[in-house]
């Protein structure tokens, strides 16, 4: 599943929805709004490239890795410290194929995917640049 949404999701049921018995291994990487003195974040997307892009990213994780199952939500809107912003869930019969490939795919989405961040604190507000511009969003 591929999902770009406003809403929240529940960590646990993601992983329920990927198990199988054939996995040995479910790998997750949960990313949260830090307390980088910041009071909210701002995600921004172009929705429908958005999915095509993540929608690709997990194609080419299933063409580059051994791996039975990939899940991504990404979270767009105002969110604050401590809110669930990205999930991805591989799934896979062994340990270092599922790590590989969550960090694979965390690593194209930073890379690729049109979502932008505008942190929001007592200081005002400012863009951060995705990693393909040379920030460290």
């Amino acid at each position: 599943m591929i999902s770009v949404t406003r809403d929240d999701f529940d960590v646990n049921a993601v992983i329920d929805r990927v198990r199988r018995a054939d996995m040995g291994a479910l790998v997750t990487f949960l990313g949260v709004v830090r307390d980088d003195r910041i009071e909210v974040m701002e995600l921004e997307a172009y929705e429908e490239v958005a999915k095509k892009e993540l929608a690709s990213i997990r194609d080419e994780a299933f063409a580059e890795f051994p791996i039975g199952a990939v899940e991504i939500i990404h979270r767009i809107g105002r969110l604050r410290v401590g809110e669930n912003i990205l999930l991805i869930v591989v799934g896979a019969s062994h340990r270092k194929e599922a790590f590989d490939a969550c960090e694979f795919i965390l690593e194209r989405i930073k890379e690729s995917v049109p979502i932008w961040k505008k942190e929001i604190g007592e200081d005002g507000e400012r863009w951060v640049p995705g990693e393909s511009h040379g920030g460290d969003a």
